[in-house]
């Protein structure tokens, strides 16, 4: 009896391990329509921010970035003068760091002005890798965005121009 209790505890294993395998390929992006990844970081203000933070029924632009990227930085300058056009999106910038090291974080934050806009949340998710596995991030900046129904509208896996992420926020609940 216990050894079939092993075999079967070493099969569910097994498949368990094979699933998580597939759901993380990069060959499988996540697909249109799924939820909001279930996220922990720890923001420039030293709390912590999850989905359960975010305002319902308002889109969401989830950006996966890193401090020292240029085209994360690019991206950042550009998006600034376009935040009304954004309307009330939510957007959420998320990166990793070691130990929830946030010093580069609140560099880039100041660096950016991105206090004065009440709409952007910035914050690490340590090295858990919750959003960077999700999405399979490769390169940064990786962008979801969300509908108002938190429902995946529009995936980008490299940084888009300013004017076609716009144009992504503004069509994502169509």
């Amino acid at each position: 009896m216990k050894k079939l209790i092993l075999f079967f505890s070493l099969l569910i294993t097994a498949l368990g391990g094979q699933a998580q395998a597939v759901a993380n390929n990069p060959e499988q992006p996540v697909k249109i329509g799924t939820g909001i990844p279930a996220y922990r970081i720890l923001t420039t203000d030293s709390n912590y921010a999850t989905p359960a933070n975010l305002k319902k029924h308002r889109k969401l632009m989830l950006i996966y970035f890193s401090p020292d990227c240029p085209h994360c930085q690019h991206l950042t300058e550009e998006m600034k003068p376009k935040i009304k056009e954004l309307g009330d999106t939510q957007i959420v910038m998320i990166t990793w760091s070691a130990n929830f090291d946030i010093r580069a974080i609140k560099d880039f934050v100041r660096d950016y002005g991105l206090k004065k806009y009440p709409n952007i949340t910035v914050g690490t998710e340590g090295y858990t890798f919750v959003v960077k596995n999700y999405f399979n991030v490769q390169t940064t900046p990786y962008i979801a965005i969300y509908n108002s129904n938190g429902k995946l509208a529009k995936a980008f896996d490299k940084g888009p121009e300013i004017d076609k992420l716009v144009t992504a926020v503004k069509n994502a609940d169509k």
